[in-house]
């Protein structure tokens, strides 16, 4: 067989891109009441033979026959008989070799993904999902990063024994600590919370986890088999491939149902091993080789996507719209974006904004690599420096922000504006314009975030870079993290139980970890309640504040009358609305990260106290500012103007 820079040749050639670059949408299976179609796209094969199997995993094959070859690479074989439930595989012939694949473009599957499953999706439907609809979207969008076995695994959330670590429990609404039946975990504790998007860590089938071993298993999942079935560890019944697509869905409806929208995250970078579907019948059409014939590894997972090829690009936009139609799903976070081509992302944007409405679909990602990538032609990665390329709906995750208001996620004893650091002033003002003007087009394209399953949780990274600071110094610290953040324009996301100062004793990526140090610890959610009460309150003002939530591309003017010190810095806000009367035209927002408390004087007008380093709450109490205000060591303090219906909105800043 070829060698791979053979193969890179000759996929790079007019005679192949002529002849082998399929238009159609109906690779995989088809399955309705109608009958059974398979269509494999191999161009290099040289035959291709389907097995049926009355059993994913185990078992001989009931019935063989050979694909009749199309156009384009394209194999087929229909039949009249309906085959919901049947299992399949595929040999084939590529120059010599013999070669068993399951179907890259497979909806289902059996046990551990090895063999693909014919599926009617019709039956998969869960009661009412025809009427499943997305909540409507808010001012503001608040991601919250969910892993679902962390989510319910631990016995304090209350969820039954049979749901806890899969989608089921999310379709437990009402679950308490122990079930006591007074102090809301799950879902409740969630809608009480706030936030407004529930992001799914890795729920695609992957494969570093034994679907048939024990539920003590764990891995985060970004080790993709099967990219458009979903991970059978997460069902109760991983052998019947059906089983895990309507609990998923399950999933979806109650999230929707309780308010949430859901986010799917998404790894179409590198694949779990070279030894994939895609590579067992397309032989190195889907990975990239330097010209060198070196295996790319941009991801430091073995293997890179090649994004930029047609085919493949036709497969990532085909699997986004697939899980956005079959599933329901609100909007994507893209693992190692910056392994993506600009390109590609902009199509994605258009396609979802053409089929469901400009920017109903929420889209964003890791504007990095691991490693230098061998991406062909003149494809243009979707990196942090090509941001300026990118569709300005288009989200990337700010690690200037992270690292600017904590410290370096990477050398984990570095600290950030809150912690110690000096000289982060200017990092912060930018952070607090979603570093417009850097390349930036407007907020709309900034992740603004402190904490994610990657790296130390915050208050770890606190712990490390505070060595005799006390709890009750950590958690001044960590309610200024949140202030601090939450009070940037972008799009704020965090990680689930930041806000009750989750802990991985230390760990920096415990991708693998037991899942006793990953799961949501329900208790200490309610043990440190007084701080997730601050996120509670920080959330519900941030609704209110139309002048941090504006994602538009003059977003940036309304921050004004910024002052720096040593430590110490001011702005204001100009907050009024368009379309709406609200309750302060003008914000004054101070972050104060030295040790002493500092003193600030307040312009004229009716100020009142929104928020201080204690209380986020002080918005409802309508507590009067003076004139020289107080600001606590280590804390964030912010005032709003009331605002006079009589004025116009241009004498807010006289």
């Amino acid at each position: 067989m070829k060698t791979a820079l053979e193969w890179k040749k000759y996929y790079s050639s007019p005679e192949f891109r002529n002849n082998y670059i399929y238009n159609g949408n109906d690779l995989g299976v088809s399955c309705t009441d109608s009958g059974t179609s398979f269509k494999l796209w191999s161009p290099s094969a040289d035959s291709v033979t389907l097995n049926l199997y009355q059993d994913g995993s185990s078992g001989k094959a009931f019935f063989r026959v050979p694909l009749k070859r199309e156009k384009e690479g394209v194999w087929q074989w229909s039949t009249a008989e309906r085959l919901h439930g049947v299992y399949y595989d595929f040999v084939l012939e590529i120059e010599g070799e013999t070669v068993r694949s399951a179907d890259p473009w497979a909806r289902a599957c059996g046990l551990n993904g090895q063999r693909s499953m014919a599926v009617n999706l019709k039956l998969t439907d869960p009661e009412g999902w025809e009427l499943d609809r997305a909540p409507e979207k808010t001012r503001e969008q608040i991601i919250y990063e969910l892993h679902i076995k962390e989510f319910s695994w631990d016995a304090s959330g209350g969820f039954p024994e049979k749901y806890r670590g899969k989608y089921k429990a999310f379709t437990c609404t009402d679950t308490t600590l122990n079930n006591d039946g007074i102090h809301p975990t799950g879902i409740r504790y969630l809608k009480d919370l706030g936030v407004t998007h529930i992001q799914i860590m890795p729920a695609y089938d992957y494969g570093s986890v034994d679907e048939a071993g024990k539920d003590t298993e764990f891995n985060w999942g970004y080790d993709p088999v099967n990219y458009n079935v979903p991970e059978g560890s997460y069902s109760t019944d991983p052998e019947h491939g059906e089983v895990r697509i309507r609990e998923m869905k399950e999933m979806i409806q109650s999230l929707h149902s309780q308010g949430f929208r859901v986010i799917m995250d998404v790894v179409y970078n590198h694949t779990y091993s070279l030894d994939s579907w895609f590579q067992r019948t397309a032989p190195w059409y889907f990975y990239r080789v330097f010209d060198d014939g070196r295996i790319s590894n941009g991801s430091a997972c073995g293997n890179d996507v090649a994004s930029e090829r047609e085919m493949c690009a036709k497969y990532i936009l085909e699997s986004v719209l697939y899980w956005t139609e079959e599933y329901h799903i609100d909007g994507f976070r893209f693992d190692l974006m910056g392994l993506l081509d600009v390109d590609l992302m902009n199509r994605i944007r258009r396609a979802l904004d053409d089929r469901y409405g400009k920017c109903e679909k929420i889209l964003f990602g890791e504007p990095w690599a691991a490693a230098e990538t061998a991406m062909e032609g003149n494809a243009v990665p979707a990196l942090k420096k090509n941001i300026d390329l990118l569709d300005e709906n288009i989200g990337m995750f700010s690690d200037d922000t992270r690292d600017a208001v904590k410290g370096s996620a990477l050398k984990i004893k570095r600290p950030g504006f809150i912690n110690g650091a000096s000289g982060k002033e200017e990092d912060i003002i930018q952070s607090v314009r979603a570093w417009t003007g850097t390349g930036v087009k407007a907020p709309s394209q900034i992740i603004t975030y402190v904490s994610a399953h990657d790296n130390q949780t915050l208050w770890d990274k606190l712990t490390e870079t505070m060595p005799g600071a006390d709890e009750r110094e950590r958690m001044r610290l960590n309610r200024m993290a949140a202030a601090l953040y939450m009070t940037c324009q972008g799009t704020l996301f965090f990680l689930s139980g930041e806000e009750f100062a989750r802990t991985k004793n230390g760990m920096e990526d415990s991708y693998n970890a037991p899942i006793t140090l990953n799961r949501l610890d329900w208790e200490q959610a309610w043990k440190n309640r007084s701080l997730v009460d601050y996120y509670r309150g920080l959330i519900a003002l941030r609704s209110q504040l139309p002048g941090l939530c504006d994602k538009s591309a003059n977003a940036s003017e309304r921050i004004r009358d910024v002052k720096r010190a040593d430590s110490l810095i001011s702005f204001a806000v100009d907050n009024h609305s368009e379309t709406e009367y609200n309750r302060w035209d003008c914000l004054k927002i101070i972050y104060n990260g030295s040790r002493s408390a500092r003193s600030v004087m307040v312009g004229s007008g009716a100020w009142e106290i929104l928020c201080s380093g204690e209380d986020s709450w002080m918005w409802k109490k309508h507590i009067p500012a003076e004139k020289g205000m107080l600001i606590e060591p280590r804390s964030v303090l912010v005032l709003g103007r009331t605002a006079d219906r009589g004025e116009r909105t241009e004498k807010v800043w006289a």
